[in-house]
């Protein structure tokens, strides 16, 4: 390859210290040839794109173009360069391919609406889905984003605060060395480490050297936190909607001896296990840490943040996950750094709650209650959570956590307590509930108080508290994740790339395809983001409202399901009408209806104003991205329009839709439909399999035989009415009509009537 003749040129040695003495025009040339001899490769059209394409082939192509602009950064090519001169393993060197086209050609992004917020794609937002691997790992990706590593700092950012950490640590370490059969050598390393490092071998040894130091921290502190080694690694958890497994964690120790009923509840800290040190940097380690991470969230409401861990062969490194993704510290050799392991191991043993990232507002008092506490009108109220109502089901997002509540008081008034992690750009909901509760709007969830969380005295942020003024701008791999983030637009007409689906993203072969319109053509559904990564931020903040129910979808009836449907888009049309307001997130977790008498909330009402937007905005709100739930998205929001009304009217469609194919009764589902795909098929796919479902009314017809439930099936001709007026002449609506709002609403009521929907037979 040409490294060895550039060496040769330039009168340096053929080793790799050399590539650092290349001029950047020598790097690019290397690059170009080893490109050339990768196409060579037979099987080059056979092997998958990451980015969407055809094949590998039409990304090493498009790479040409892409190595002699100036927007590319050539060192994103030196970790494949080492790899290939080292003689690493296929695994390796593949992943180092698909890592460089990844971050060097990815799908040029549409530019978004000057006074519109772009869009982003979590796994928050999906709704009665398989969540299968294949699935969820690229929606996992562009949620977490850039992910830095090497970040310097982070042992004393998060471990300094553990009392008696560094001289029990140092105790240990004198212990492990002390005896002819010592635990540690200093020229050996570990005793008993396995040479090979696998991982089985790694867990066994694993397990028993985090046995060694808790027994030995024992003796200099007796009230040691009870906690384990969680490793089952060939057994799922309980407590996820797809089968789950994990290598090894931390986890507390109930005293129970039945692995099997372990819960992704008790994991307080997960770790991913690799044979190879090279893994250590490879994307996909950190990224299936993720996936665990994603799981601990989803269980533990209470969650600030989640410690982790990665041991690839005996390199080492502890992540932190949060709501704007994940930071690693510097890695370090468990063998030749003994210390380092003792401190990261004693620490996960010492840590309190907090330190562990639980949340320190939300509390448990003497008899088991959990409460939060508030200053409302100048007087400190008391607010005991009841139970979960919904818990937050993504790593990096807004992560909305909701719990039912009431007031410690004498009538235990009931409430509704939101918490959620917003960019600090967006206008606060309590704010705007405050607001809109002075302009007599219906039907929307009533405001009862509202707060930014502060921890430790601060306001509870990423980046000043949560990961204590960390700078991420010093990471090992700060140029690399700038890079991958950079916008490629201009590079892509330059180099004459087509526009291609999200990257490295899976379509699901049981999608409706033949109702999609004849169209191959897709854009990326991912959020612009600006170059100033590191000043990217979300804050914590709560909120209560005093209206209570449960999702529409649980309707008692097909009739009240009806009703409430009418009873939200009547509380719609008032908050657009009388406040300016879009709520601009219809779904079926945001329309709730009210059947307890005793209950003095609303019949059915709105909640959420996260995404809420005023009509009349003059621009975005600078927010680098916002989550709305993709399956019930309007078609032209899908394809960039600007947010209007109609558009929401169009998602209460999509809601009824939904619930007719995925419900056979009140909160009945009945899992996973050919439509799991809609939670993860990019924007441009996302919207044509939409429009080709209620484009003829025919086929619109055969649809709604083939997929709705028997229990759905009679209101199949007010589902269709419904498709009239919202798709006039089958096609999408590009502009407003106040008028739709009684069209829809009369529509649902007469519907509530009908003895064929009520059940009534003659």
């Amino acid at each position: 390859m040409s490294f060895e003749a550039t060496c040769d040129d330039l009168g340096l040695a053929r080793t790799l210290d050399s590539l650092s003495k290349f001029e950047d025009q020598d790097l690019r040339n290397v690059a170009l040839d080893l490109i050339s001899a990768l196409r060579a490769f037979p099987d080059m059209r056979k092997l998958p794109s990451p980015n969407g394409r055809r094949n590998l082939l039409d990304d090493l192509s498009s790479l040409n173009y892409v190595i002699s602009s100036d927007a590319f950064d050539i060192d994103n090519f030196i970790p494949l360069l080492k790899a290939i001169w080292n003689k690493e393993t296929d695994e390796i060197v593949w992943d180092r391919v698909y890592t460089v086209l990844i971050e060097a050609t990815p799908p040029p992004k549409p530019a978004p609406i000057p006074d519109q917020t772009p869009h982003s794609h979590t796994t928050g937002s999906f709704v009665n889905s398989s969540e299968q691997r294949k699935y969820t790992d690229a929606v996992l990706r562009q949620e977490l984003g850039s992910i830095y590593i090497g970040v310097p700092g982070f042992f004393d950012a998060f471990f300094h605060n553990v009392d008696g950490l560094e001289e029990t640590a140092g105790i240990i370490l004198q212990r492990c060395k002390h005896g002819d059969d010592a635990l540690y050598n200093d020229k050996t390393g570990w005793r008993d480490w396995p040479k090979n490092a696998q991982e089985k071998d790694v867990l066994k040894w694993f397990i028993r050297m985090f046995s060694q130091v808790q027994k030995l921290a024992s003796d200099c502190m007796p009230d040691m936190k009870p906690r384990t080694v969680l490793a089952q690694p060939s057994q799922p958890l309980q407590g996820s909607v797809a089968k789950r497994k994990l290598d090894v964690a931390i986890a507390k120790d109930d005293g129970g001896t039945d692995r099997t009923l372990s819960h992704w509840s008790h994991v307080l800290v997960p770790g991913e296990l690799k044979s190879s040190p090279e893994l250590d940097t490879v994307s996909n380690t950190w990224r299936d840490l993720g996936r665990y991470v994603r799981e601990v969230f989803s269980a533990q409401d209470t969650r600030r943040f989640v410690l982790g861990f990665t041991l690839c062969g005996p390199i080492m490194r502890i992540w932190e996950f949060d709501r704007i993704g994940a930071i690693a510290s510097p890695q370090f050799d468990i063998n030749k750094d003994p210390r380092q392991l003792i401190s990261t191991l004693l620490g996960f043993l010492m840590m309190n709650d907090e330190q562990l990232g639980f949340d320190p507002s939300i509390m448990w008092s003497p008899d088991g209650e959990k409460f939060i506490q508030i200053l409302r009108n100048d007087r400190p109220e008391r607010l005991i959570l009841d139970k979960l109502m919904k818990p937050s089901s993504c790593v990096a997002g807004r992560a909305t956590t909701c719990w039912k509540a009431h007031v410690d008081d004498i009538v235990k008034t009931p409430i509704v307590i939101k918490d959620s992690w917003q960019y600090p750009e967006r206008e606060e909901e309590g704010e705007i509930l405050q607001d809109i509760g002075k302009q007599e709007v219906v039907n929307v969830a009533r405001y009862y108080h509202h707060q930014t969380v502060h921890v430790q005295g601060k306001v509870d942020d990423v980046r000043n508290n949560v990961r204590k003024g960390l700078d991420v701008t010093k990471a090992s791999n700060w140029r690399q994740a700038r890079s991958q983030a950079t916008d490629h637009r201009d590079l892509a007409k330059r180099g004459g790339m087509r526009r291609t689906s999200n990257l490295g993203q899976k379509r699901s072969s049981s999608c409706t395809d033949q109702y999609l319109p004849p169209s191959k053509r897709s854009c990326s559904s991912s959020p612009v983001r600006r170059n100033d990564l590191s000043l990217q931020n979300r804050v914590h903040r709560r909120v209560c409202v005093r209206d209570y129910g449960k999702s529409i979808y649980k309707a008692s009836s097909r009739a009240a399901l009806l009703n409430a449907l009418e009873a939200c888009v009547e509380g719609y049309e008032s908050l657009h009408t009388k406040a300016g307001i879009l709520q601009a997130d219809i779904s079926t977790g945001n329309l709730l209806i009210n059947e307890d008498e005793d209950n003095h909330s609303w019949p059915a009402f709105l909640i959420d104003l996260d995404l809420a937007i005023k009509e009349d905005r003059e621009r975005a709100s600078g927010a680098r991205g916002k989550t709305g739930t993709r399956a019930f998205m309007a078609i032209g929001l899908l394809l960039g329009e600007k947010h209007s009304f109609w558009h929401d009217l169009e998602s209460f469609f999509w809601v009824l839709f939904w619930i007719c194919i995925h419900y056979d009764g009140p909160g009945k589902f009945i899992g996973p439909t050919d439509f799991d795909c809609w939670n993860y098929d990019e924007d441009q796919k996302l919207a044509n399999s939409k429009r080709g479902i209620v484009a003829d009314e025919v086929d619109f017809d055969n649809i709604m035989d083939r997929y709705f439930t028997p229990y759905y099936r009679p209101l199949t001709p007010y589902v269709n009415k419904l498709r009239r007026v919202i798709f006039p002449g089958g096609a999408r609506r590009k502009s407003g009509d106040r008028g739709l709002y009684s069209q829809m609403r009369d529509i649902l009521h007469i519907a509530s009537k009908d003895p064929a929907v009520l059940g009534i037979h003659d």
